[in-house]
């Protein structure tokens, strides 16, 4: 079997929250299988969301141009891979909603999800427009790696 490297430079636009659901439907089904065709990405997205080949290939081909995934010819299918980790897109996508939404402070961050909206807007106006006072507000370095 005849295997080519394809390799499509990656858009600017390579930031995870700006994938569509079906996009991260589609990194979803590939990252536990590691590699995968567009029939079997579609096969395995079936049950719970029936798409057609041709959106899939579409969708696939998206992924690629945007860096995300790296395909390869191997006979006359494309296979496949991720480019990055599910742990690394989680890391990436919460940075980017830390960054984003809490003015880079992780306490603001771990005030909403407990509720404490007052505080969370505090310690977002805290931080300020550029960053300032964030030292103060998240500490550099975990005290116990273990957790």
């Amino acid at each position: 079997m005849t295997e080519f490297n394809t390799r499509i430079s990656p858009s600017p636009r390579r930031a995870l929250l700006d994938l569509a659901p079906l996009e991260l439907d589609c990194m979803n089904t590939l990252w536990p299988m590691g590699q995968a065709t567009v029939r079997e990405i579609r096969d395995s997205l079936a049950a719970r969301r029936p798409r057609a080949y041709t959106t899939i290939m579409t969708i696939m081909d998206r992924l690629a141009r945007k860096g995300i995934v790296e395909r390869r010819k191997v006979g006359r299918a494309y296979m496949y891979s991720p480019n990055l980790s599910a742990e690394e897109a989680r890391t990436q996508a919460l940075g980017q909603v830390i960054e984003n939404f809490f003015g880079g402070s992780k306490e603001a961050l771990l005030a909403q999800l407990s509720g404490d909206a007052p505080r969370a807007r505090a310690a977002v106006a805290a931080v300020g427009p550029n960053g300032d006072g964030l030292e103060e507000l998240v500490p550099t370095k975990r005290r116990d790696d273990s957790c």
